[in-house]
């Protein structure tokens, strides 16, 4: 009995050591130990080893790897690792013999402790730590392999006897519970000393210890060393108490409760120290954050002999293929884009439909007599890291499926510099952008997606040059306006017709304006077509008005809603891209004919648009033109004289309205307004101005 009064004296001590224990007193005794001599090993993987033994003893240990690979040969083949191991086999060697020495002699843990960490005063509080941690790793692993190996290895067979091993397996059920909270204690353990070595580890450019999580953390770290390295010994003193167990072993909870409350301890030390590693990889990571968006900016201002050193910035990935050929939808080098005109189609991942399918008519658009596309168009889809889900990946699968040019092999790509510097710089909110780069890589166009929907390929090379360029050519004319979205529209033009462009919500002014315009026509004896172009948003409102005039033959239409949201787009892309360059409807007549279009849009009323082709235009709201052509008979003798639309045109002028005339809605990611007012293209009054939300949703079919 006497064996098992040594140790029940030793375990009761420890529980009153553990309960009356001053952590200040102690701490003061503990840091007068530490006396580190400059001395700064590279201390990982001491640990690796130190991990491998003690993972490979006990599978059992929550967290070990499925796959273990070959942890000594691996370290063993870095360089300085042997010199290392040298250098410190003898001193783990010490430890190891202190520990069992004071356990073995019913020595008390924290005198035990103390005696350990005089052995280690020299060292620094990493090195400390995982030596300890070696120490233990040492007796421990030689236990198991002992017992793992007894009954098939005849050396292991004598050893374990002499260990009284096979005793010891016999109470395996008995003893489960203490090996269960032993596991417990070396995981929290392995935990925290892991935390050490992080913060030995951080980056001495991105944080200081003078830094707030850092220097919290370092006030911390001896208390962590220290009830680490007393756990060690709380759990060496339990492998040694197995050995002549024999059959005086009396079932207790007793070693349980002490080595579940010390792993209630350390696991404690390791949740505010892991809460202050955050802080610091928080910190770090929003150095690195600033400085990546530094750098940036510096490229950008900087001028480069092609696109390379830009694009590989802005697509950063370790395994060189961070694209995916939209054709082939294999992955492939940035080098593709080198010296290349590069469009970065920048949206998040809810882009429409729409915008990719007229993009694609576009971007395979190869007309001017090129044989090839001298352009390229990436897609930089910005996203939240953070919440990416099974749909959004799904979302993103999609768009890439059926995106002719190059995209992101992931938007995890995306660097988060990159998307302050796409959100700060380029303006990106929610409305895609075409930002244009030149073959040398610089910003030659900040959003080309107005002079692609206005012009397509004829815009090319897309820089604003190009675009005042394209402008002064220009007119406003019935062509302009429609431009291929219905080639019908040009046919009827050549032969002579007259073209009715309409639109509205109203089912009831749509049917009284469209049965007085089809009379007016047959007794003005012109030729008319009639198109329906719905609205900016079309619906299913928009929907339902197309299926009623093709049930009751109202006119024709365009069946294809698409075709009604490209029409706005293009007239919103004018918009912007006369904004962009400064006009105003006093100084610029198309700018002036844009707004009255959007202004009839932005109504709750319908309108109508009337031309025979070129820049003979003649339009109105709703109720205007509907009480003009019923009062037909007013002035129909001048048709006769001036013609049609002159006539039309010179019959309006009396059916002006008294209220304020229109509504504008202008669209959105407007940013800020070069003008402090909008003046209405109808009364030339200053608008009153407000603020509309309208969800994004109803802007597609």
């Amino acid at each position: 009995m006497a064996l098992a009064q040594q140790k029940s004296h030793l375990l009761n001590g420890d529980r009153r050591m553990f309960s009356s224990l001053d952590d200040s007193g102690t701490m003061r005794q503990i840091l007068a130990t530490h006396s580190p001599d400059g001395r700064n090993f590279d201390i990982s993987p001491l640990l690796d080893v130190v991990e491998d033994v003690l993972h490979r003893a006990t599978p059992s240990i929550v967290g070990a790897p499925q796959a273990q690979v070959d942890v000594v040969e691996k370290n063993m083949n870095q360089n300085g690792v042997v010199g290392i191991l040298e250098a410190l086999a003898y001193t783990i060697h010490r430890i190891s013999c202190e520990i069992t020495c004071k356990c073995t002699g019913g020595g008390e843990p924290h005198a035990t402790t103390v005696a350990v960490f005089n052995t280690i005063s020299s060292y620094s509080w990493d090195a400390k730590v995982v030596m300890a941690l070696a120490a233990f790793a040492v007796s421990y692993g030689e236990f198991w392999l002992t017992a793992q190996l007894h009954t098939v290895n005849p050396l292991a067979k004598s050893v374990g006897a002499l260990k009284q091993v096979p005793e010891i397996l016999e109470h395996s059920e008995i003893l489960k519970p203490r090996f269960d909270a032993l596991n417990i204690l070396i995981k929290a353990m392995l935990d925290v000393t892991k935390c050490i070595i992080a913060f030995k580890n951080l980056p001495a450019e991105y944080i200081t210890p003078d830094t707030h999580s850092m220097t919290i953390a370092m006030t911390h770290i001896p208390t962590a060393v220290y009830w680490t390295i007393r756990s060690v010994v709380a759990c060496a003193s339990q492998i040694i108490g197995l050995i002549g167990i024999g059959h005086e072993y009396i079932a207790s909870t007793t070693e349980v409760w002490e080595l579940s409350s010390l792993a209630h301890k350390v696991n404690n030390i390791h949740e505010h120290l892991l809460k202050q590693l955050n802080l610091c990889y928080q910190h770090i990571a929003e150095k690195k954050h600033i400085e990546a968006y530094q750098k940036l900016v510096r490229l950008f201002e900087s001028v480069h002999i092609d696109n390379m050193k830009i694009l590989k910035t802005i697509i950063y990935s370790e395994d060189d293929l961070p694209l995916v050929d939209g054709t082939t939808k294999t992955r492939v080098n940035v080098d593709v884009l080198r010296r290349k005109t590069v469009i970065l189609l920048i949206s998040d991942l809810d882009i429409s439909n729409e915008e990719v399918h007229f993009l694609a008519q576009i971007y395979n658009d190869k007309r001017q007599g090129r044989l090839e596309r001298h352009y390229e168009v990436v897609w930089l889809p910005v996203t939240d890291r953070d919440e990416w889900t099974e749909a959004k990946n799904d979302a993103f699968n999609r768009h890439v499926a059926i995106m002719p040019w190059y995209s992101l092999y992931h938007p995890s790509l995306l660097d988060p510099a990159v998307i302050k510097y796409i959100r700060d710089v380029w303006h990106f909110d929610k409305k895609p952008l075409l930002v244009v780069l030149d073959p040398q890589g610089k910003v030659v166009c900040p959003n080309a997606f107005h002079m692609m929907w206005i012009w397509r390929s004829l815009a090319y090379p897309f820089s604003s040059i190009r675009e005042e360029a394209l402008w002064k050519e220009e007119t406003w004319r019935l062509e302009f306006l429609v431009d291929e979205i219905d080639p019908m529209i040009f046919k009827w033009v050549k032969e002579g017709r007259f073209v009715c462009l309409y639109g509205g919500e109203d089912i009831e002014w749509i049917r009284r304006f469209t049965t007085v315009m089809k009379r007016v026509a047959q007794e003005a004896r012109i030729a008319l077509e009639m198109i329906y172009i719905g609205k900016s948003n079309p619906t299913q409102r928009v929907r339902k008005v197309v299926n009623t005039i093709a049930e009751e033959n109202l006119s024709g239409y365009w069946q294809d809603l698409a075709m009604m949201w490209f029409f706005w787009v293009r007239l919103e892309s004018m918009w912007h891209s006369k904004m962009q360059l400064g006009r105003t409807i006093e100084n610029d007549p198309i700018m002036q004919e844009v707004m009255t279009m959007l202004s009839f849009d932005g109504s709750n009323d319908g309108w109508a648009l009337i031309s025979p082709g070129g820049t003979e235009i003649v339009k109105a709201n709703g109720k205007k033109i509907v009480d003009c052509l019923t009062e037909y008979d007013n002035w129909k003798e001048s048709v006769e004289h001036e013609g049609f639309l002159p006539a039309l045109e010179n019959a309006l002028l009396p059916y002006q309205t008294h209220e304020h005339c229109t509504r504008l809605i202008l669209p959105g990611n407007t940013g800020k307004l070069p003008m402090e007012t909008v003046v209405c293209a109808e009364c030339k009054r200053p608008m009153e101005k407000y603020i509309l939300y309208r969800c994004c949703t109803d802007r597609g079919p």
